[in-house]
């Protein structure tokens, strides 16, 4: 089993709700547990994802499945709570990330990990460092040392 980090993020319907089921549906995929979740966190959309603010979290799971293969599921969580990819930064239902797979590097034509601007995303390296405060981001180092540049994004812990 290795551990991986998911990014999950919704800004249409009810996102809170939508981040909840998101997460019920890891706990249930094949040869994967759940093994800690972070609060929920509040934030502007980036780019031209536009309004509503997602709620965002991030979700540790231990997993047997390769990495594409998880890829593959979190895409199947996706489409079963009705997201659609009209345009890149379009608001949607649910967005499921991979962003660490272990301490691994992987770059194919459908995956890169770590998540290519994670580092860049306060609503990502704040509930990360919520479930390990020591989280290294291959390449770049302690996820910790990212919070300088991104100090300026509003993002605002719910729950």
């Amino acid at each position: 089993m290795l551990s991986a980090y998911i990014g999950l993020g919704s800004n249409l319907g009810d996102p809170a709700a939508q981040l909840c089921a998101a997460l019920a549906a890891l706990s249930r995929m094949p040869e994967t547990r759940l093994a800690a979740r972070s609060s929920l966190y509040r934030s502007a959309p980036v780019g031209d994802a536009g309004p509503p603010d997602f709620v965002n979290a991030v979700a540790r799971v231990e997993t047997g499945l390769a990495a594409e293969a998880l890829l593959d599921a979190l895409q199947g969580i996706e489409r079963a709570h009705g997201r659609e990819r009209p345009f890149p930064g379009a608001p949607r239902t649910l967005d499921l990330d991979l962003l660490l797979y272990g301490s691994q590097r992987i770059a194919t034509e459908r995956l890169s990990v770590p998540h290519p601007r994670m580092h860049e995303r306060a609503f990502v390296l704040l509930p990360l460092l919520e479930l390990d405060p020591d989280a290294q981001i291959p390449d770049l180092g302690a996820a910790r040392d990212c919070l300088c540049s991104v100090a300026g994004q509003n993002v605002e812990r719910m729950r």
